[in-house]
């Protein structure tokens, strides 16, 4: 079973957008951090990223695996990524097999 084609967007229309940029322009520091505070679903500005671990994914080999064709089309419409979400099934799998964490 072969995806349709994916239309390639244009440069004009991928920039289109109704954002005001003069408005943002004339923000101040103070107002973003205020509309920032204001935002129950924003991190927070003052992280400290010094004691921050730095994490090197493993390496990834490529495969060919076979799947069941409903299993792969559930992964492919959750949208771009699927193969790493499918990866991230299978590491969740090895842990709980394996016990370990990481």
């Amino acid at each position: 079973m072969r995806d349709k084609p994916t239309r390639r967007v244009s440069e004009p229309e991928r920039r289109a957008g109704v954002t005001d940029f003069e408005r943002i322009a004339a923000l101040s520091d103070g107002d973003i951090a205020d509309a920032v505070a204001g935002d129950p679903e924003a991190a927070p500005l003052d992280i400290d990223w010094s004691q921050a671990d730095v994490t090197v994914p493993p390496r990834k080999v490529p495969v060919s695996i076979r799947l069941d064709a409903d299993v792969l089309d559930f992964f492919k419409h959750e949208g771009t990524g699927y193969q790493s979400r499918i990866n991230a099934v299978l590491r969740s799998y090895v842990r709980a097999r394996t016990g370990r964490e990481g």
